[in-house]
């Protein structure tokens, strides 16, 4: 899968590509089928391989959120070109990584608008120009700052932007009436999560935007996620955006004590759990542990 799309750090190529390799097969929880399937007020998702995509049946076309790899893209497309003839006005990035970008190509031609945070286009433009695949990208014509709003038939679809956090142009976009926010990769649900420093990642600003994100939204938003360790739960509520929260705390904690403990690095990445948060699984504690170290190493 082309997940090298947005390395800057060629050294990291084969650990990043095996991780979202193995990201994909656990959003595919039909065994190479895909799901599709309506959550609230006319809002649902999509899963097949890749960052969870949602998507809206508006009175006055649709709305997808992410887009994943061209393959699957399509099969997003023609689920909802069963359901009517209506005009795609909106596709929406979260961020700017492969598995959540990849697919936007599909959608040339058909969508109205591609929009993404500033920081974002800037990212997936230089992971194109890296990876010389400038031509199989579609990229945001609509970009913003601190956030963005649109009305699509009766739904108001609203952005909000929270500074680094997974990288530096990380948005959620929120559902109103329907009262479901996308929250994409700044919520890895159980599972170990990519921490992308070399796009502006910073972790002590994830836990902050983590809580406005708690704070700001109600016991009734349905909450989507980026990536769950169980693909059947990426549709929660806001708790799993404070359990999120628990698990960074807790690493940074963790690999903080042990960096005092007078531990080296070495020592630190022989961990196989983090203390506080044993149900975060999966593949790739060392990128969790190694990006903790590299962020309280320079204070």
């Amino acid at each position: 899968m082309e997940r090298r799309y947005f390395l800057q750090n060629s050294a990291l190529a084969v650990a990043v590509l095996a991780f979202y390799k193995s990201d994909a097969f656990a959003n595919s929880p039909l065994n190479g089928a895909y799901q599709f399937k309506a959550l609230r007020n006319d809002v649902g998702i999509f899963m097949e391989q890749g960052g969870t995509i949602a998507w809206l049946n508006g009175s006055s076309g649709f709305v997808v959120v992410d887009s994943q790899f061209p393959a699957s893209a399509s099969h997003v497309i023609e689920e909802l070109k069963k359901l009517s003839e209506k005009p795609f006005k909106y596709l929406l990035n979260t961020h700017h990584h492969g598995d959540h970008t990849a697919g936007n190509i599909a959608f040339k031609g058909l969508v109205e608008h591609v929009v993404a945070h500033q920081n974002s286009l800037v990212n997936q433009k230089l992971a194109a120009e890296n990876a010389k695949n400038e031509d199989k990208q579609l990229y945001p014509d609509v970009t913003f700052g601190k956030g963005w709003k649109a009305r699509v038939g009766k739904e108001k679809i609203s952005s909000y932007y929270y500074g680094s956090a997974h990288t530096n142009g990380d948005v959620v976009y929120h559902f109103e009436n329907a009262n479901i926010v996308h929250v994409g990769d700044l919520v890895f649900n159980r599972r170990f999560p990519y921490i992308d420093q070399a796009n502006g990642a910073h972790i002590g600003n994830w836990i902050a935007a983590l809580d406005k994100i708690y704070n700001q939204f109600d016991k009734d938003t349905i909450v989507i996620t980026g990536h769950s360790l169980d693909p059947e739960k990426v549709v929660g509520d806001k708790e799993n955006v404070k359990a999120f929260k628990n698990y960074l705390e807790s690493l940074m904690a963790f690999v903080k004590k042990e960096m005092q403990a007078g531990k080296t690095k070495e020592e630190i990445l022989k961990a196989t759990t983090i203390p506080g948060a044993p149900e975060w699984q999966g593949d790739g504690i060392a990128r969790s542990l190694n990006a903790a170290y590299a962020e309280l190493s320079v204070g």
